[in-house]
């Protein structure tokens, strides 16, 4: 059984930044194609970044030139480096597998102030 736990949310001022993690157990193919969502309270959970099998990667536009993400197959770990946060970041953040069974983490807060 895959699970996902991710951690490195947190509060932050404007124009800080973040490192988030995506910690792997279980099953893990290095094709897999892997993404991180973010939701807000009352809205629809919203894709920020992908990193495919072959290391290509896609950001959301709101996101482009702040947000990089990356993996370590060799570890199992996905992350997000979040720079120049602003308030419209504010979010709780997944991890998200869509391969294989469609595996997602808890969530991990990040909130950034004004």
């Amino acid at each position: 059984q895959v699970q996902l736990v991710e951690s490195g949310g947190g509060l932050v001022q404007a124009g800080g930044s973040l490192n988030l993690s995506c910690t792997t157990t279980g099953p893990f193919q290095y094709f897999w194609n892997l993404g991180w969502y973010r939701q807000i309270p009352g809205a629809q959970r919203e894709l920020v970044a992908t990193i495919f099998g072959s290391g290509k990667t896609t950001y959301a536009d709101y996101v482009k030139g702040r947000f990089t993400i990356s993996r370590d197959n060799a570890k199992k770990i996905l992350a997000l480096q979040m720079n120049n946060l602003g308030p419209g970041d504010t979010a709780v953040y997944y991890c998200n597998i869509p391969d294989g069974g469609n595996y997602w983490g808890q969530g991990t807060q990040v909130t950034v102030s004004s």
